[in-house]
């Protein structure tokens, strides 16, 4: 007695079906899972897990003595601090970009909405170059910032630009019109519209770009390291006070500084996760 003819989904398949449907192994897919997995392995899974353990493999006691020594300890306050203030300022900033570009017509439109991405293409330390010369000691804007906090927030300001615009821009154009003007037909103001309508349809993608910009700049070396002059308890950056200890061959402290702002990334990933899947709900 010969086997039955099973198709793709595994059930039994009615009688005098051809046996070119028989049940094939997908070999496709669980290729395909195998080489993401492991190129993402090896890209980003190992190196971040050789990295966290070097920086606690001497015990939580010496990564924290490592991770709160003064400089290291300043350097990572002025990193949060600032790139805290470069999410609020990019969330207030982007979202009034994105709008701009979505729902107004300018000459030249095109050319600012590819500008935009401009901090994704350039190299940072051409960013840092660029600043260095716009708001340093020759400044043409006659605007000193060089070797301030407040040049280290425009350098995170230029870098992390894109993160808010590119995610609110798309919800923007996706945005049901409809709505709107039926909130206009029923007596509603332009802000009362804003606030009711189109504001909670935007808070998630706008705290997914400030997430993302919050991340970015944790971690922003080149467009900095010029424009802070890297000095210790003042305007020194924590990828900068990784990078002095990374020269002293002291990698093990940079190793924990560099744990330290991994998992604070690593919470704001977390928090991002569970702000789409709301989004998404809510949607």
């Amino acid at each position: 007695m010969s086997a039955p003819v099973l198709t793709e989904a595994g059930a039994p398949a009615p009688a005098g079906v051809p046996a070119s449907v028989r049940r094939k192994p997908r070999v496709g897919p669980g290729l395909g899972l195998g080489l993401a997995v492991l190129y993402l392995s090896l890209i980003v899974l190992f190196p971040l897990t050789v990295v966290a353990w070097k920086g606690v493999e001497g015990g939580f006691g010496t990564f924290w003595s490592a991770v709160t020594t003064p400089d290291s300890w300043a350097a990572l306050k002025l990193t949060l601090g600032a790139s805290a203030l470069v999410a609020v300022i990019n969330v207030l900033m982007g979202t009034l970009i994105a709008w701009v570009l979505v729902r107004d017509r300018f000459p030249g439109k095109a050319i600012v909405d590819t500008l935009i991405d401009l901090p994704f293409a350039l190299p940072t330390i051409v960013a840092g170059l660029v600043l260095l010369a716009l708001y340093g000691v020759k400044s043409p804007l006659h605007l000193n910032l060089a070797y301030t906090r407040a040049g280290v927030v425009i350098a995170l300001l230029f870098v992390t630009l894109p993160f808010v615009v590119r995610t609110v821009q798309p919800v923007l154009q996706e945005l049901d019109r409809d709505m709107e003007q039926a909130a206009f037909s029923l007596g509603a103001g332009p802000w009362l519209t804003f606030r009711r309508i189109i504001l909670p349809n935007l808070v998630p993608a706008m705290v997914s770009g400030a997430g993302l910009a919050f991340t970015r700049a944790i971690a922003e070396f080149g467009s900095t390291v010029l424009l802070s002059g890297n000095l210790p308890f003042k305007t020194q950056v924590a990828a900068v006070n990784i990078f002095g200890r990374i020269e002293s061959d002291d990698t093990a402290s940079a190793a924990a500084v560099s744990t330290a702002l991994l998992v604070v990334a690593f919470v704001v990933l977390i928090g991002l996760d569970l702000v789409q899947r709301w989004g998404s709900r809510r949607g």
